[in-house]
């Protein structure tokens, strides 16, 4: 009988990071997939199903205005825990950081489940950052059976705490392989998509995003002051910024960039099209977790607006740089990186520390092997922890 797993997800990033998971074990026999959305992001979560071609077996509809996230993580653990005694899932696989995950874990535990945690391991350091995300993941790994960890410098950390090294598996990140599988779709599209062409041809493109709760009001606005001052500076050099939905973010953005010259303020991409932007993109400018992983895989260098990274492999790497949020120093990070050809190369040309898109088959036979159902995987080699 094939073993029932329920893969939960509830917002944009989780189910980019999940779909390859969900594709891996649909074509294993030994697995029936159960995909479930707590609908968060419900929404925003439509067009991405379509992409990735994941059709939910559940959907809670827990999208309401305004509401907090304890509001959230009671009314999806609330709607889990009651799917679950009927579902009656093997296993539950849950991703990162997100009040979905924190909420799928706990009604997994509750029941009596087991729970996979995907993307295990992340450590910034601080509780309030990313907040509330740092607390989310850490409040998960106990209560879980199986630590997929990204990289092994994801897997050392656990190994830290005293986690049971024989419930870690190393995969790689997933993230990676949705991105390179997206690349190679945008790719086949000989048509400039419409953003490009309102901008000059040939223009070197910053590409920015920034949403991370810890840096709403004057973080962004510093980050799109140096932005601006920057491409002011540069006729060759054009930003195309990608406003989060949430108004608090997009406002300020609007408030410092909205008038100037070869700066596009687009509303947050359809995925395939920031797939296409980040190919684009001479360069990259945000406070995103997942691109961290994303912009090594197309040799684009990434400055990280935010004071600690949870994901310090591509720092070590040298593909990325934590440059802060202050107004001077993020554009004296973008100015070297536009002037010192050396300099951009270098980051440009350094291997994803992250995963090489198979990181989704390690999962499925981590799974296999929880199960009984086959041997212990291969570790992801790369992005170990430097001494």
């Amino acid at each position: 009988m094939k073993k029932r797993v329920a893969v939960i997800f509830g917002t944009r990033p989780e189910l980019i990071k999940v779909a390859p998971v969900i594709w891996s074990l649909r074509q294993n026999p030994h697995f029936e997939v159960l995909p479930l959305s707590t609908g968060q992001h419900r929404d925003l979560l439509r067009p991405f199903l379509e992409v990735f071609q994941v059709e939910t077996a559940v959907d809670l509809n827990l999208l309401q205005e305004g509401q907090p996230v304890e509001t959230i993580l009671a009314r999806a653990l609330l709607g889990l825990r009651e799917w679950m005694r009927e579902g009656t899932p093997d296993l539950v696989l849950v991703q990162g950081d997100t009040v979905t995950t924190l909420a799928g874990a706990l009604a997994a535990f509750y029941g009596h489940i087991p729970v996979g945690h995907i993307e295990a391991g992340l450590r910034s350091g601080n509780l309030a950052e990313p907040f509330p995300e740092e607390a989310q993941r850490r409040l998960v790994t106990p209560l879980a059976s199986l630590q997929l960890a990204p990289t092994g410098g994801a897997a050392g950390e656990l190994l830290q705490e005293g986690v049971p090294p024989e419930t870690i598996y190393v995969t790689g990140n997933t993230v990676v392989d949705a991105f390179l599988w997206m690349v190679e779709q945008v790719r086949k599209r000989p048509q400039a998509p419409p953003w490009r062409r309102s901008l000059p041809p040939g223009a070197r493109i910053v590409a920015v995003e920034m949403h991370r709760r810890e840096n709403w009001g004057d973080p962004i606005r510093q980050v799109a002051q140096a932005v601006g001052r920057v491409v002011a500076r540069h006729p060759d050099v054009a930003a195309v910024v990608s406003l989060h939905p949430n108004p608090l973010v997009a406002e300020v953005f609007r408030e410092e960039l909205g008038d100037k010259d070869r700066i596009l303020l687009h509303p947050a991409f359809p995925y395939p099209d920031w797939v296409r932007l980040v190919d684009d993109s001479y360069l990259l400018l945000s406070d995103s977790g997942g691109l961290q992983e994303e912009a090594p895989s197309v040799g684009k260098p990434l400055l990280i607006a935010r004071r600690r990274t949870e994901r310090p492999e591509a720092i070590r790497a040298g593909c990325a740089r934590l440059v802060g949020t202050d107004a001077d120093q993020v554009e004296a990070h973008l100015e070297e990186l536009l002037q010192d050809r050396e300099v951009y190369e270098a980051m440009a040309q350094t291997p994803n520390p992250f995963g090489d898109g198979r990181a989704a088959l390690r999962i499925t036979g981590a799974l296999e092997h929880f199960f009984g159902l086959g041997p212990r995987p291969e570790p992801f080699q790369g992005g170990a922890a430097d001494e």
